[in-house]
């Protein structure tokens, strides 16, 4: 049997077995739906070991010794989650049925109006790694706005602007390019917050017509992958998102 120092919070378990992400996780211990060595757990930092028997819904947890990863380009309209209880397509209805069947997430999430590269996993704990503010993965847009935006409005949103929830961490953004009725603005962020591109745009004065994730953390979104589709990451692509959480979050 483990000693304690070898056991892990429940929670964590979970998302290494590929069971959630961690958040989710929380919820379904929250919901009486785990039990450990036959009993319910409603804490989510419970501590389990090697010997413990963890079960989700009647059913078994062990953890997994391969995860997939799959880049896949979320058009307009679809909701980057597992499920939705309106009833609304979700990216997992996009992936055949062979993806679907392998327990797959979306890692972060994208506005049901916003387009771009999302990364669905099995792997509870690079999700983790790759979402949680302290880490601070960088995620890059592309945002058309109407007119022309000055030079003031970016240095605005390179430093930081205050939202209802607080000031935004320091950003990236540049005018990518001009057009009589709009701009093409690139901004690069290290948080995750709901509809924070497009809350910092309008912060500053800038109204977003149409927004596009094109890269997240080393991935950048390939311009053959059209709109629904998507394909596996390389084995390269897997050790360039472990390297950009490396050293972070200590």
């Amino acid at each position: 049997m483990m000693n304690t120092e070898e056991k892990e919070r429940l929670q964590k378990f979970m998302a290494g077995a590929g069971v959630a992400s961690r958040r989710r996780s929380e919820e379904m211990i929250a919901g009486g739906r785990v039990r450990v060595n036959g009993r319910v757990v409603r804490e989510p930092g419970f501590k389990v070991g090697g010997a413990d028997r963890v079960e989700v819904d009647g059913l078994a947890v062990r953890r997994r010794n391969k995860f997939d990863y799959i880049m896949l380009h979320k058009p307009v309209g679809v909701i980057s989650s597992a499920r939705d209880d309106r009833g609304r397509k979700t990216v997992l209805r996009l992936l055949s049925r062979d993806w679907e069947e392998r327990g797959l997430y979306p890692v972060g999430r994208l506005d049901f109006d916003t387009s771009g590269l999302i990364v669905l996993t099995n792997d509870g704990a690079m999700t983790y790694k790759l979402t949680h503010p302290r880490f601070g993965v960088e995620k890059t847009y592309l945002a058309w706005t109407p007119g022309q935006a000055a030079a003031g409005q970016l240095r605005r949103l390179a430093a930081g602007v205050r939202l209802e929830d607080g000031v935004t961490a320091p950003a990236r953004a540049r005018t990518v390019r001009l057009e009589d009725n709009f701009s093409l603005i690139e901004i690069t962020i290290r948080e995750g917050r709901n509809r924070q591109v497009r809350r910092m745009l309008a912060a500053v004065g800038l109204e977003t017509l149409r927004l596009k994730r094109i890269a997240f953390g080393p991935l950048a979104l390939e311009r053959r992958l059209a709109p629904g589709d998507y394909r596996p990451l390389r084995s390269g692509e897997i050790e360039a998102l472990r390297r950009a959480t490396e050293g972070r979050g200590r």
